[in-house]
């Protein structure tokens, strides 16, 4: 397979970039840690996040449940004015690798985020290797699809003229290597860094 690989793509989440709302809402909640877990399940939940990926503005959906659960109207309002507070730095032995590739000059490289339009620029001035290293970066946010609906991997194949044979897509969510894989572009499930070093010389990548 390594053969035949003319472009990777990354995630970036969790892969390259760490990002994590518990940054902000364990100091909201410094004595009581189970609070996050029912602020995520009910008030600010998974699904309202990837209505932000998809293109949603903050103002609206920290309007829309603040109306909906006013007794958790501030901390509500973390998930806009905290934001930033949510980003750690970046994965570095992750980075490492997407230095090496570009350094090797052999592979195109581009990412595929689920990141909100608004939000996303505060990475880009943050993380320098995004320009750096990346032709092109697809997030959610601007095309308004998301991982993993079969979509937005159907747009960056077009965009990008990738031959999914020849391409390879580096993520942390199974359901979202699961969807790359349908569409016959060969994926890795992003675990660690240095599992991800041990897949890539699997497919004879040097990194």
């Amino acid at each position: 397979m390594s053969n035949n690989i003319d472009t990777i793509i990354f995630d970036l989440g969790k892969v390259l970039i760490d990002w994590n709302p518990r940054y902000v809402y364990d100091r909201v909640w410094p004595n009581d840690p189970n609070k996050f877990d029912y602020f995520i399940s009910r008030i600010f939940t998974v699904q309202d996040n990837v209505d932000l990926d998809a293109g949603q503005r903050f103002a609206d959906k920290i309007r829309e449940l603040s109306a909906r659960h006013p007794d958790w109207a501030e901390a509500i309002g973390y998930w806009d004015s905290r934001w930033e507070e949510m980003l750690g730095g970046a994965v570095e032995q992750s980075v490492a690798v997407l230095r090496k590739l570009k350094a090797d000059g052999k592979y195109r490289l581009f990412a595929l985020t689920n990141w909100s339009a608004e939000k996303f620029p505060i990475a880009r001035a943050r993380f320098p290797f995004l320009d750096e290293c990346f032709a092109d970066i697809i997030v959610s946010g601007e095309v308004k699809m998301v991982k993993p609906n079969p979509e937005i991997y159907r747009h960056a194949i077009s965009r990008w003229q990738l031959t999914p044979e020849r391409s390879l897509f580096i993520d942390d969510s199974p359901a979202n290597v699961e969807a790359a894989r349908q569409l016959g572009i060969g994926a890795i499930h992003f675990i660690d860094s240095q599992q991800l070093v041990s897949e890539l010389r699997k497919l004879e990548i040097d990194v």
